[in-house]
């Protein structure tokens, strides 16, 4: 018996030692990248997405990665048209992009659903600076974006 809690609390210390992982998202480098079900070429095409679209990556194979998007779907996609670059997509009806990170800070500029902007800063306190492709940056709500 003394065994087994010895064991048990070894297997527990293991695990709490463990490193977490964390999410790792990633953007579509050019615009017509076909998603796949399966890690081929020749297995069926499920969509194509467009530069800059948000995935976070769940798997590695070789030079595939399994992929995840904002609405939930998991795809395959080739490793190679990935890029390390933090996008987010508006997934709320519209974003208020403000000056600051507050609500009461000046409205900068709106975005509707299915927008794509750039991360440039981590979250703090419910809200990440961003940058729309025009250039202009600001601080938005992160419940009303997906790829954070």
């Amino acid at each position: 018996m003394k065994l087994s809690h010895s064991l048990a609390a070894l297997v527990l210390a293991a695990c709490a030692a463990a490193p977490a992982f964390a999410l790792e998202f990633r953007s579509v480098k050019e615009t017509g990248v076909s998603l796949y079900d399966a890690p081929a070429l020749n297995a069926k095409k499920l969509f194509v997405v467009s530069r800059y679209y948000p995935v976070e990556v769940l798997a590695m194979q070789k030079e595939w990665a399994r992929v995840r998007d904002a609405s939930g779907g998991i795809a395959w996609i080739p490793a190679a048209a990935l890029s390390v670059q933090r996008m987010l997509i508006v997934t709320a009806a519209q974003a208020e992009i403000r000056t600051a990170a507050s609500d009461s800070a000046p409205l900068a500029y709106r975005l509707d659903k299915d927008a794509v902007v750039e991360l440039l800063e981590p979250a703090q306190a419910g809200w990440v600076r961003v940058k729309h492709r025009d250039g202009a940056a600001g601080f938005v709500r992160i419940n009303t974006l997906w790829g954070v």
